[in-house]
Parts: C-alpha cells; sequence; structure tokens
C-alpha cells in the first residue's frame, strides 16, 4: 500500500461510462488512489502486472474476453497478488460462488453506497475479507447445493418443476408413475436439504443446477 495517498485502485469495467463514475468517486477519496483503468479483461491484467495496484476493482462481466472471475484467477495465481474486488449487476449466488472460489476478496453490488465501495475496498486494500456473514452463508449453501450431486433424471424432473408442470405433467412427459415423480423429487429435498418443491427449485436454480 502507498504511504503517501492509500490504497492504490485499478478500476476495470467495459462500460465507459460507469468506469468514468467509479474513477471520479475513487479519485476524491483521500484514502484512495486510482492509479489505472482497463475496459476488458486482457487489459485488467496487463494493467495490474504493470501498475501493481494494491485493489482491482473488476466488473462480472466484460463482453469478449475474460470475465471477472477469470481475472481474479488470473492475478490471484500471480507472487504478491492484488485483492480483487467483484463489482456488478447480479446478485446470483452461482456467480458469487465463482468469484470466491476464484480468489476474490468480497463481491459487491453495483447499487452499493459509495461509502460502502470505499470502505470494502479500504478493507481489502489492508488484506481484509469483505465477505459480510450474509454472503458467507450464501456460500456455504451454494456450495453445499453443488455437492448435492443430483443424478440427471432427478436434475431433470426439478427443471420440469421449475417449468410449471405437475407431477401427473412431469410423469406424462417422462413416460414414467407419478410415484416415481415423488420418489424421485423426495430424494431431490433430502439432497438439498429442502421441504417443498418452490425451495428445492429456488436452491437449485441459485447453485446453477438448473436454468
Amino acid at each position: 500500500m502507498s504511504a503517501t495517498k492509500g490504497v492504490r485502485v485499478l478500476v476495470v469495467d467495459d462500460h465507459p461510462v460507469v468506469r468514468a463514475g467509479l474513477t471520479a468517486l475513487l479519485s476524491v477519496q483521500p484514502t484512495l488512489e486510482v492509479v489505472g483503468e482497463a475496459a476488458d479483461g486482457h487489459a485488467a491484467i496487463d494493467q495490474a502486472a504493470a501498475l501493481r495496484p494494491d485493489v482491482v476493482l473488476c466488473d462480472l462481466r466484460l463482453g469478449q474476453g475474460p470475465d471477472g472471475v477469470a481475472v481474479t484467477r488470473a492475478l490471484r495465481a500471480r507472487s504478491s497478488p492484488p485483492a480483487v474486488l467483484i463489482l456488478t449487476t447480479y446478485d446470483h449466488d452461482a456467480d458469487l460462488v465463482r468469484a470466491v472460489e476464484a480468489g476474490a476478496a468480497g463481491y459487491l453490488l453495483k447499487d452499493a453506497q459509495p461509502a460502502v465501495l470505499v470502505a470494502t475496498i479500504e478493507t481489502a486494500g489492508r488484506g481484509g475479507s469483505v465477505l459480510g456473514p450474509e454472503l458467507t452463508q450464501r456460500v456455504v449453501q451454494t456450495m453445499r447445493v453443488r455437492r448435492a450431486e443430483l443424478s440427471g433424471r432427478e436434475r431433470e424432473v426439478l427443471q420440469l418443476v421449475a417449468e410449471g408442470l405437475s407431477n401427473r405433467g412431469i410423469a406424462r412427459r417422462l413416460v414414467v408413475s407419478e410415484a416415481t415423480v415423488k420418489t424421485h423429487l423426495n430424494h431431490v429435498f433430502g439432497k438439498l436439504g429442502v421441504d417443498s418443491r418452490t425451495a428445492a427449485v429456488a436452491a437449485a436454480r441459485a447453485a446453477g443446477l438448473i436454468g
């Protein structure tokens, strides 16, 4: 961390207006120093190597090329890597888990208050984790659901539930008995730790197991 200006930040976003807005906001903070900007994943990786920021504030979706998760993975694999904060409009548990697994220090939504964003960058710049209790719980839950190892037929049944089919409709679609459908759903409920069709669909979608 710089002894004069504080936390050195690289801003990565493929939307020029958003990137400019973030840069303007962070540049006036006495504890932060924006050392560069990048519009795509390749540029982010190159700029991070050249500028050696303390924190890379990186959009999740970056158009063509590496996304924010791939950028995080590449940067965290280096010696003396910067902390990476993922900033996104997408509040999806599957994306959150991907970012954490890649080594991201935190995950922020773009509607976060400016003071929260600044404080989060400061914490990451000091080497701290900025995943709060709620996000940590979501990560743990999503990873548990992913490890549930639903069979192909169980996923198929759950996907049809998500599409609004009744047990009878699913049985007709799959040419099986309603009793078989119920058995598959009971297995799904047990594996996911839920007790309803709605909860099963929500958990599976959050974990990226079904569409």
